[in-house]
């Protein structure tokens, strides 16, 4: 049965991390609250799980899930070599709304959809999904909607879309800034920017010293 918590409320919070925790270890999947826009979210490690997951979004394996990451330190484990722009990148953003794209570490045991040997990571700047990661690991997690829908922002849009397929819903109000976050791919030979969020093409150019329309060419 759907449970929903309201993380406002201290009591609530904890009782519903606790839960979510429950679910994500019993290979459910959960709603959680993010700085940019809700996520419905899985143990990344857990391949039937994120098979649900693309199946609650109605995605095909074509759109592979993000994963998010509850310290910069964790993706150590989770990328063949991490670039120089990434460690850049963190630096100035983590956490945050900018999502990076690298080479996974080829001994990952995880199946996040087509990937092609590789994985986008972000470490979110929200209290409870930090602490949900800090307690789960790697959590692999996409903007909490059915296909072709908007992004959620608050948790009753993310209860309209997903209804009973999520077993925990964490409500923190609405997010802070309803926007999907900004990616960047760092596979190539040059960082490009994917889709632009909260942090700008300018933001990014900043960090790397180069200039903005290299990294959209």
């Amino acid at each position: 049965m759907t449970q929903l918590f309201d993380c406002t409320d201290a009591a609530q919070r904890a009782t519903g991390i606790a839960s979510a925790i429950s679910a994500l270890k019993g290979g459910q999947l959960i709603v959680m609250p993010t700085d940019t826009v809700y996520g419905i979210g899985a143990d990344a490690f857990d391949n039937d799980a994120v098979a649900a997951l693309l199946a609650a979004k109605g995605r095909g394996r074509d759109m592979p899930v993000p994963v998010l990451v509850g310290s910069w330190h964790t993706i150590e484990g989770l990328v063949y070599n991490v670039p120089h722009t990434a460690r850049e990148l963190i630096r100035a953003f983590w956490p945050g709304a900018l999502s990076l794209v690298v080479r996974q570490a080829p001994s990952l045991q995880w199946d996040l959809g087509d990937a092609h040997g590789t994985v986008m990571l972000r470490m979110p700047l929200h209290p409870v999904a930090i602490e949900l990661l800090r307690e789960v690991g790697p959590m692999a997690v996409s903007s909490a909607n059915t296909s072709g829908r908007p992004a959620a922002v608050t948790v009753e849009q993310a209860r309209d879309q997903l209804g009973d397929r999520v077993e925990v819903y964490l409500d923190a109000g609405p997010s802070a800034q309803q926007a999907a976050s900004t990616i960047v791919d760092l596979t190539a030979a040059h960082p490009r920017v994917l889709r632009q969020g909260p942090v700008t093409v300018e933001d990014v150019a900043k960090v790397l010293d180069v200039e903005p329309s290299t990294l959209t060419e």
